[in-house]
């Protein structure tokens, strides 16, 4: 399938990691590259998911590894694999992550120690090992972590807040050091977006209610966080590097529409109020 928004050699040679390819947003940011001419390699822990999305791609660009981005040995064995077969890595999206819903007192350190270890030391060990085995010895390269918003502290999420805090200022921090080395990196925060975990693994209620707290009205698509991954994979990308950009309708900004208690329709005008 053609890309809706961009040119189809727009990163034509490039080759890009995916890791979490096999649903959502990693799988959406998959097709995108793949249909602009990138070769793409997608990872994750089970093989059904991440063989459906190269199944799923007209352009047959994907090439999909099953690979636990927590284990050291693992990441080591998917960059040798890559780097054998396209002898270079120009594109890292640190997609694989996840979190569960639940209070705070009852979050045992056994699950915190796993939010953090998948979202951080998962994120920390591709960067490096992708930075130091093919970006920094062949001159540049880009790195995008996808992370979450709101930035305004999330409660039943709170670790997997700190745990995207972490990952933020990692390409925050690693933009600065790695900057003489032509490596640009960045983080994308989603808010609310419609994916089939979104909208089948959450509370309903919490589903139903949740187009009424973001401004513009509506949850995000998967695609358009994969537009601004391809975006800044591209040469208009080039000056971005670390960045924190928040994809969420303005619900970082605003908890809800405007103005507070009144509906309002998607052009902002408050609509009629119906008297008796």
């Amino acid at each position: 399938m053609p890309s809706e928004v961009f040119r189809p050699d727009l990163l034509a040679g490039q080759v890009a990691i995916v890791t979490g390819g096999g649903s959502g947003i990693g799988r959406a940011t998959a097709l995108e590259l793949s249909a602009l001419g990138a070769s793409v390699v997608i990872c994750g822990r089970r093989p059904e998911p991440i063989a459906e999305t190269a199944e799923l791609d007209p352009h047959q660009r994907i090439t999909a590894h099953v690979a636990d981005i927590r284990e050291e040995d693992q990441v080591d064995a998917l960059i040798e694999k890559v780097l054998k077969q396209h002898t270079k890595i120009d594109l890292l999206v640190n997609n694989a992550g996840g979190q569960f819903l639940a209070p705070a007192e009852t979050i045992t350190p056994k699950g915190f120690r796993t939010v953090m270890r998948l979202n951080v030391e998962g994120t920390w060990l591709m960067t490096h090992a992708v930075a130091t085995r093919s970006m920094i010895p062949s001159g540049g390269g880009k790195v995008i972590s996808i992370t979450l918003s709101p930035h305004n502290g999330m409660p039943g999420m709170v670790h997997s807040g700190a745990a995207r805090a972490a990952v933020e200022n990692l390409m925050k921090g690693l933009a600065i050091e790695w900057a003489r080395y032509g490596i640009r990196l960045n983080a994308i925060a989603p808010g609310q977006i419609g994916t089939d975990t979104f909208m089948t693994k959450y509370p309903k209620e919490l589903v139903a209610m949740m187009a009424e707290t973001i401004p513009i009205g509506r949850v995000g698509t998967a695609d358009e966080i994969a537009w601004m991954v391809a975006y800044l994979a591209s040469p208009a990308g080039d000056f971005v590097s670390g960045a924190v950009l928040t994809i969420d309708g303005a619900r970082d900004d605003w908890f809800g529409r405007w103005p507070p208690g009144q509906a309002a329709d998607h052009e902002g005008k408050p609509l009629a109020e119906e008297r008796h």
